[in-house]
């Protein structure tokens, strides 16, 4: 094959057509000659597919399953628009003119039905149609200039509002006919063939955009402005006008500019990517080209396509250039979704294209193993898959891979380039989007455990000289790395703050001039390095200087001549202790400002590691990246002394910062204390003393350890640590959003960890520590997630919340004690925030019970079951989940209850608790043995709607199985015999309902009738067997008694001769008497038995020579007829 020519480097993305549609169009038969596709629509869940015979198919777009077809006999199928915020609704309009509002009711499992027609535009061509944004509102444009809008009815608004049928109303006519119409915000456009002019739907108002009139196809689509800086701004209309030119105008219509493309569109055509053909690109120039752009619509990310019958083009307006364009033959109309085309041409073809990057495309070709298509592409975008950003969706061994299954027969040219492609590649290290920051490849570095990044130049190179260097490029290896080595050369210094503020502002100016790209820092690199490099080197000189003070207190302990000498003795060895404390306070408080530095510096060091998939999505390396981040979080916002202010002991706070020194500085390896300078014989020492410490020491390492967990002890009474709901310093926002995304995703991976790491702290300490970074909605589903294995989480984040808001004014009117006041102050704070709210409804159960918790249900969905399941007893619960279900309509009550069961494991638990609560005693339903009492099934159970709500939904086969045993093991029968129909276990429910003795069981639609002769003698049977049972169990009663809680107006009694009349009337009397002799009964009937099945014979007779009559009057009809 020729050689493969270069795209520009201007180009980035492609057309792609991956998907063959035409087996779907050969499955509903529209590659006929006869029937053929007209129109065609999409969205997230459907493929909308209008035909001239006036049919529309949906498509699922999952799987290109046929779902729907809605037919119409008002012609065929010219416009079709999907609903945007509800997919169950779709407009559509026919050739007479008529427009139609399907609701499809897929959740309800309904029949689809029209809930709106329109015949406003009957003998007009309707053009144009298009759904508000926000409300079930059609638009319609027609060919004579009209435009017009309908209001679907849906029982989905509330009561009643699917029995009204809301007029049709005009909203304006235009000079000519509506070529497209948009709407956006409360604005609606409307694009004619001479002007484009919007309107204000909710004020009526009216105004043309611009000035100049055109003669023509030429739409207009509004613009989305909502990215990075834009967010929030108003959008922009975008306007076709001749000669490859489009108007940009404001929300309001004034026109800002006008973007030429004439000249733009002379660069030449990229080919389209398709599986039926390898595409050819052609880099000659083109000449201008003047279109006229027929409609315009927003694509993808920021984004504007057009289209011809031979092209599709597609802009990027906010920088006037062209993304691309690409020649597509006989094009006939166009639907959008994100970055998705389906395409509609002459011939009534389908195609499904999709607008990608190169890498993207190389990537989904890789999958499907198209590899010839993929090395075009990798040969034709060399510019794109050579950089180091493409590695992360095409790595080198994919590449090499994709050489290896070129043929060299067929392909020789192409793997010849296909090699040079791979000879210029980048690799993933020098990525600016990797984990690590972007460096030059002419310099190695490593990074220390502290993060900061050591550059070492390569000395000789041209690089050197074209680019700056860490330090002085005359000095030696061993000063480079000296230079570096600051941690020791700090313990070595003289402890005079001025000469060291001096040192390090020599070594400040003799080096470190390099101006490397480092991700994660805000400021130069300079300053940044420099502030970590201060920060870190201050933060070990006080550790150690700390530690020496340690083992200072502790030989005073050891030795009793210090403990009974002088005052004076013990005075001046305390007071240097105190100088040196009173002297870190003071130089504090100018660092404060460099670790707030130290603390962005690791949060977005942390940040740039947890936006790598790999990390993000591996829980191993995402803990390791956060407790990285961790100690610098603890030292600078944590506590400053956990649980050790009621003893007020200076050995005490030695003891808290020996371990955090362990804990911190000597969980690395040795690796660690090699970098960085750091002599490991005081960490030694003060291990030795730990294990020579007296008893009093040992105690308050014990005290510190129980601050650690979150607990303070205080005169050996273990106390939870108090929880920090407000900051202990101001903090950017910024830097808060980050710390709040961390802090949080830390408390997550640590409620869900199996095992607790030794090295971090736990969730309930974490979260009571550092509540104030949380996000609260997040840390709310995670406690619903884990409340039950982890109550101790939820009762803090509970604490928490009461504590935030405390100083509501809502807490005073709760006090009060007044109910209805209080709800009423509730209801004036929405819209609500569930963990607010939260709070604030746990004060009024502890105030009320369950008489608030039945009020609970107004605040759904706001506060969910899973909420009132963790504050509120079960029995209140049920109550709560009663008044939830009632207050929903009848027939939506079965679909709410299935959406709140989530999981369905809730199923089950909420059955088990209805059954447990308000219900009849064991012993009342069931016998000794375990079998049902005689007319049990007639007592009430308190919470029986939401039991007959539950057993009624749809579950699996194990599911109504393990409800059913519930069910009879609490003496339930009415759920266990409904289960048992939906099981076909028919010989368990009729043994029941002959326990039971209650022959109305067998008799209406919720009745269990037998169905053949064989369960018929199976009941008599049965009947026979417990008769002298049930005989027995009336005579003595429940409980010596009759009934105890439930109705006695339950059905008659089970007797064969009552089965007997019943078998009759379905079979007649003579099969009923063989029936009862197959099954060896004597039944002698009674008089009135003996009536009825006399007046069955003769209504039988009557009933056949009716029949006779009847037929033979048909057939001298037929013959009649005939003749």
């Amino acid at each position: 094959m020729p050689v493969v020519p270069v795209v520009p480097d201007n180009y980035s993305h492609v057309l792609a057509e991956f998907d063959c549609l035409d087996p779907l169009l050969s499955a509903l038969r529209l590659d006929s000659g006869r029937l053929k596709c007209t129109c065609l629509a999409v969205s997230r869940k459907w493929l909308a597919l209008g035909t001239s015979a006036g049919g529309l198919h949906l498509i699922q777009r999952e799987g290109w399953k046929q779902r729907l077809i809605l037919t119409h006999k008002e012609g065929g199928i010219t416009q079709v628009a999907c609903c945007p915020h509800d997919e169950d609704f779709i407009a559509v309009a026919t050739s007479q003119g008529l427009v139609v509002v399907w609701e499809l009711q897929l959740e309800r499992r309904g029949p689809p039905e029209r809930v709106s027609v329109s015949w406003e535009h009957r003998g007009q061509p309707v053009t144009a149609l298009c759904w508000d944004t926000s409300a079930l509102r059609v638009f319609v444009g027609d060919a004579g200039g009209k435009v017009s809008f309908l209001r679907a009815g849906s029982s989905k608004l509330g009561k009643g509002s699917a029995f009204v049928m809301f007029p049709v109303q005009t909203v304006t006519t235009v000079d000519s006919r509506v070529v497209q119409l948009g709407y956006q915000d409360g604005r609606l456009n409307i694009s004619s063939l001479s002007r484009c002019y919007l309107c204000d739907t909710e004020r009526e108002k009216f105004w043309r955009v611009g000035y100049k009139e055109r003669d023509g196809e030429y739409g207009a689509c509004f613009f989305p402005q909502n990215r990075g800086l834009l967010v929030g701004q108003p959008p922009l209309l975008y306007c076709a006008r001749p000669g490859s030119r489009i108007w940009e105008a404001t929300f309001n219509g004034e026109v800002l500019s006008t973007h030429q493309f004439k000249q733009l569109l002379a660069c030449p055509p990229l080919p389209l990517i398709t599986y039926r053909n390898e595409p050819h690109y052609n880099p000659a120039p083109k000449t201008p080209q003047s279109i006229a752009f027929p409609k315009l619509l927003y694509l993808g990310d920021q984004n504007l396509l057009t289209w011809t019958d031979s092209a599709i083009y597609i802009f990027t307006p906010q920088n006037g250039q062209v993304l691309l364009w690409t020649e597509i033959k006989d094009l006939v109309d166009i639907a959008v979704y994100r970055n998705e085309l389906f395409c509609l041409h002459g011939s009534g073809r389908l195609s499904h294209l999709s607008l990608l990057s190169a890498e993207r495309c190389v990537e989904r070709l890789l999958r499907r193993e198209s590899w010839s298509l993929a090395a075009i592409v990798c040969c034709m975008f060399q510019h794109i898959i050579t950089t180091s950003r493409a590695r992360k969706s095409i790595p080198i061994d994919r590449l090499e891979h994709l050489r290896s299954q070129l043929s060299s027969s067929t392909h020789l040219e192409l793997i010849g380039q296909m090699e040079e492609v791979i000879t210029k590649l980048e690799p993933l290290d020098s990525a600016s989007s990797s984990r690590r920051s972007s460096i030059s490849s002419h310099e190695s570095f490593n990074v220390l455990d502290c993060g900061i990044y050591r550059v070492i130049s390569r000395r000789g190179s041209q690089s050197d000289e074209e680019t700056s260097s860490i330090i002085n490029p005359s000095m030696s290896e061993e000063e480079r790395l000296k230079e570096f080595s600051f941690v020791h050369d700090e313990d070595q210094v003289d402890h005079d703050p001025q000469s060291s503020e001096r040192l390090e502002a020599e070594r400040s100016e003799q080096g470190l001039q390099f101006h490397l790209p480092l991700s994660f820092r805000p400021k130069p690199p300079r300053m940044a390095l420099q502030a970590v490099k201060d920060s870190v080197s201050s933060f070990v000189k006080k550790t150690t200087e700390k530690i020496n003070t340690l083992q200072m207190n502790s030989e005073l302990w050891q030795r009793p001549e210090f403990r009974e000498g002088g005052q004076a003795e013990m005075s001046a060895t305390t007071a240097p202790y105190s100088e040196e404390i009173e002297n870190e306070v003071y130089d504090d408080m100018p660092n404060a400002e460099a670790d707030m530095q130290e603390l962005r510096s690791a949060t977005e060091r942390a940040i740039s590691q947890i936006q790598d998939p790999w990390v993000l999505l591996d829980p191993v390396c995402l803990g390791e990246s956060l407790l990285e981040w961790l100690p610098v979080l603890e030292r600078i916002l944590g506590p400053v002394e956990l649980g050790l202010l009621a003893v007020g002991d200076s050995n005490v706070d030695g003891a808290g910062e020996e371990r955090w020194v362990r804990d911190y500085l000597n969980t690395s390896s040795e690796q660690q204390e090699e970098s960085s300078g750091m002599p490991a014989e005081p960490t030694e020492s003060v291990t030795e003393e730990k294990t020579e410490e007296p008893p009093q020491i040992g105690e308050k390492e014990d005290l510190c350890e129980s601050a650690e967990n979150g607990v303070e002890v205080i005169n050996g009474t273990t106390f939870p640590e108090p929880v920090r709901v407000v900051t202990p310093e101001p903090i950017p926002s910024d830097l808060l959003a980050n710390l709040t995304q961390l802090a949080t995703l830390y408390t997550e991976l640590s409620c869900f960890r199996k095992q607790e790491n030794e090295q971090g702290l736990g969730c309930t300490t974490f979260l009571r520590r550092y509540f104030f970074l949380l996000d609260q909605e997040r840390v709310r589903r995670m406690c619903l997630l884990c409340y039950q294995e982890k109550p101790e989480v939820q009762s803090s984040f509970t604490e928490a919340m009461l504590d935030l808001t405390q100083s509501s004014k809502v807490v005073e009117v709760i006090q009060r004690g007044d109910l209805l006041r209080s709800l009423r102050s509730l209801r004036e704070l929405q819209p609500w925030s569930a963990p607010p709210l939260l709070a604030h409804l746990h004060r009024l159960y502890e105030k009320h019970g369950e008489a608030a918790v039945r009020s609970f249900s107004q605040f759904y969905p706001t506060i969910t079951p899973a909420d009132v399941m963790t504050m509120a007893q079960q029995s209140h619960f049920l109550a709560y989940l009663d008044n939830l279900v009632q207050s929903r309509t009848e027939e939506h009550r079965l679909s709410f209850l299935q959406s709140l069961l989530e999981p369905e494991s809730l199923r089950q638990d909420w059955l088990e608790l209805a059954l447990t609560h308000d219900a009849p005693q064991h012993s009342d339903t069931l016998t000794p043995d375990g079998q049902p009492r005689w007319h049990s099934h007639c007592f009430s159970w308190g919470y029986g709607r939401l039991l007959s709500l539950l057993i009624g939904l749809p579950a699996d086969f194990s599911s109504k199985q393990k409800m059913a045993e519930t069910c009879r093991s609490h003496g339930y029968w009415m759920g266990y015999l409904y289960l048992c129909r939906e099981l076909q276990h028919r010989t368990d429910a009729f043994s029941t309902i002959c326990q039971l003795d209650d022959i109305s069981l067998l008799e209406g639609p919720d009745g269990v009738e037998p169905q053949t002769l064989e369960e018929w003698k199976l009941l008599i049977q049965l009947c026979q067997r417990s008769s002298s049972e049930v005989d027995s169990e009336q005579v003595t009663g429940v409980n010596g008694s009759g009934l105890a809680n439930g109705s006695a107006d339950c059905g008659g009694k089970i007797s064969p001769e009552s089965l007997t009349l019943m078998l009759a009337r379905t079979a007649g009397p003579d099969r009923t008497m063989a029936v009862l002799e197959e099954c060896g009964v004597q039944l002698a009937l009674s008089p009135h038995s003996k009536l009825v099945c006399e007046l069955l014979r003769v209504a039988e007779k009557r009933q056949r020579a009716m029949i006779q009559t009847m037929l033979e009057r048909c057939d001298r009809f037929l013959w009649s007829q005939h003749a």
